[in-house]
């Protein structure tokens, strides 16, 4: 699988067709990068790497920020970056928490999550395509809003998820029911082929490459990059509350600043899976991987004996890397 943008293409290359390296080059060097490491820590850490305890494990703790990061993605592509998806998350489970509790049933409750978490996705659309503020900028400042205002309909406060209460919700979201694995990972897979499916095989998708490879061109085309970009961002927005509800019955509890420590994680997970941070191109399934790359040296480093501390310091390496990379590879293709 390949995905990219098709808005451009080199004049010199017209007429002949694309090279293996031109067409999988990221995702071949997204795969190596995978497996490297995982030989390295199957032969440092082996009494955990060979036990399928620890990949059970990375099916049910991984899945909360990869759910972030696979639609974080398109958002990128577009040439933005949004940082508020972790308040999201923590008002989207709050809204689902205060429907449940004021006596409506657990669906209605579900629904108001995601209708939460898409409003404050396209709240964060809007702001930046209607007043052209840099996403940066507007997402720090939405970041705080949300969670303040979770904060102020909590009063700080918790709530249990005990399972006696919400045994069918909690069964589909983080239940075991295929081969032991966390049914998480299973929501993981299906939001991977959903979106990858939405960005290679839609105009929608089309659109999205054209917009952050080309404003100029797109417009010219067409196309309403507005609209595309607030699609985007309300596509965060319903995953943020899928994974916010997830990360919450997985612990049978809601915590009213939950989500706090997956911002690094899902971004990281989209640069090292080769989306690139100029825009343009990317890939939903290299996210995904890189997202299990994350996973990997969260507890490769522990398992190994390497002081915890060190794993931000393997972070930025592993990103560093991925980014000089897309570089190399970029210049190959462009050569």
């Amino acid at each position: 699988m390949t995905e990219k943008s098709t808005a451009t293409a080199p004049k010199n290359n017209a007429a002949r067709p694309p090279s293996v390296w031109r067409r999988f080059g990221m995702q071949l060097g997204i795969w190596s990068v995978g497996i490297v490491m995982w030989l390295a820590f199957v032969v440092l850490a082996p009494s955990a790497f060979t036990q399928p305890e620890m990949y059970l494990a990375f099916a049910s703790s991984t899945p909360i920020f990869a759910l972030m990061a696979i639609p974080l993605t398109l958002v990128v592509i577009t040439g933005e970056i949004d940082l508020s998806f972790p308040s999201i998350m923590a008002l989207s489970t709050c809204a689902f928490t205060k429907v449940v509790a004021g006596g409506a049933p657990i669906i209605v409750g579900v629904l108001a999550g995601f209708l939460m978490g898409i409003s404050c996705g396209l709240i964060n659309g809007y702001l930046v395509t209607k007043f052209n503020i840099p996403s940066l900028v507007i997402t720090i400042g939405t970041q705080f809003l949300f969670l303040g205002l979770e904060l102020a309909w909590t009063n700080g406060s918790g709530v249990d998820l005990t399972p006696t209460n919400y045994a069918t919700i909690s069964k589909i979201l983080v239940g075991r029911t295929f081969f032991g694995v966390a049914n998480q990972f299973w929501w993981t897979i299906l939001a991977t082929l959903l979106l990858w499916y939405i960005l290679n095989r839609t105009r929608f998708g089309s659109h999205v490459f054209l917009t952050g490879d080309n404003k100029i061109s797109a417009q010219l085309m067409g196309v309403n990059i507005s609209r595309v970009k607030q699609g985007t961002f309300a596509l965060v927005g319903f995953f943020a509350a899928l994974a916010g509800m997830i990360g919450s019955f997985e612990v049978n509890y809601f915590w009213p600043t939950m989500g706090g420590g997956l911002l690094l994680n899902s971004i990281a997970a989209v640069f090292l899976g080769g989306t690139s941070v100029f825009g343009g191109s990317g890939t939903v399934t290299g996210t995904f991987v890189g997202a299990f790359i994350i996973g990997a040296i969260n507890a490769g480093i522990v398992a190994v004996g390497i002081n915890a501390f060190y794993t931000q310091v393997f972070f930025g390496l592993v990103i560093i890397a991925s980014v000089l990379l897309q570089a190399i590879i970029s210049k190959r293709v462009k050569n």
